[in-house]
């Protein structure tokens, strides 16, 4: 176990250190099989699953910290982009002998998901994403925002600094109510003290500085695993029409959205979030069927 994992952290009793090249991985393991693999978001830890995990009974949940984020110690700050993370994750599955059946991903991991989707030998039966960050940043900010996250990231200060502007409390709640959520005091202390780690700051800015989108949406029409994407209406970081898109775009995707929830809608609302998930996974819980879907396309 790291020493650097506080004692009272969530679900800690579940917590594993598994080192798997090219990272030492902290992975929160819960339930029975069949697999489904738990992705969170950037700036965040397995941690965020910790009100909705005991809503999906019947499964075996696998949490990892994504690499530099949370208490995964990255092994190379140049593996932190979006097919870097999804082909070290699935290595770790693959080391590990999990076979995850769906995997469900927030934010950035709902992302992650489709891309492991893509290149697993095994892969899910199913991806979810919840308020999947599935849009490109538009005009100015789509410009400036990669350009600012690279050059913070090439400094070995920023990330000191960046961690003492942003480990205020007020500042973290603040963050919090701008992304239109709303939770509760020991979910929001859980955020302050991630980000008062300065390696948490460094791995959240070396995945925005390597993160490269646009291939992955040009290739969502032939993504064809079953996916639904889940938005929240209050959602400030990511908005509704992001995933309604992606869905129309997925050969099998769908949507369905809950109202009055913010981007952290899973923190706020688990017990909705899990009664969309839960009957998406019963309904498939075989493999895709590449053949069927010929079929219907020659029909």
């Amino acid at each position: 176990m790291t020493t650097d994992l506080p004692p009272d952290w969530r679900m800690r009793q579940h917590s594993r250190i598994i080192r798997c090249r090219p990272h030492e991985w902290h992975v929160q393991v819960m339930g029975k099989r069949p697999d489904v693999l738990l992705l969170h978001g950037a700036g965040a830890s397995a941690h965020s699953f910790h009100r909705l995990a005991p809503h999906l009974r019947g499964y075996r949940l696998i949490m990892p910290d994504l690499p530099g984020q949370g208490f995964t110690r990255a092994g190379g700050m140049l593996r932190l982009g979006l097919d870097a993370m999804a082909d070290d994750l699935a290595v770790l599955c693959t080391d590990q002998g999990w076979r995850p059946m769906a995997i469900i991903g927030h934010s950035a991991g709902g992302a992650i998901a489709l891309r492991m989707a893509e290149i697993m030998p095994h892969g899910p039966h199913a991806v979810v994403g919840i308020n999947a960050a599935l849009g490109p940043f538009d005009g100015f900010a789509g410009w400036l925002f990669p350009k600012l996250a690279r050059a913070m990231a090439s400094s070995p200060f920023v990330a000191a600094i960046v961690t003492r502007l942003s480990s205020k409390r007020k500042q973290v709640e603040r963050l919090l109510v701008g992304m239109g959520s709303q939770i509760d005091e020991a979910g929001i202390d859980a955020y302050h003290r991630l980000v008062s780690r300065t390696a948490h700051i460094e791995g959240t800015l070396g995945m925005m500085a390597q993160w490269q989108l646009e291939p992955l949406l040009e290739r969502l029409p032939q993504i064809v695993v079953p996916a639904l994407l889940i938005a929240a209406t209050r959602d400030r970081a990511v908005p509704p029409s992001v995933s309604l898109e992606a869905a129309h775009a997925l050969p099998r995707g769908s949507y369905a959205e809950l109202a009055g929830f913010g981007h952290l809608v899973h923190e706020e609302a688990p017990s909705e979030v899990a009664a969309l998930i839960l009957p998406f996974l019963d309904t498939h819980h075989a493999p895709v069927s590449l053949v069927a879907d010929a079929r219907r396309a020659k029909g």
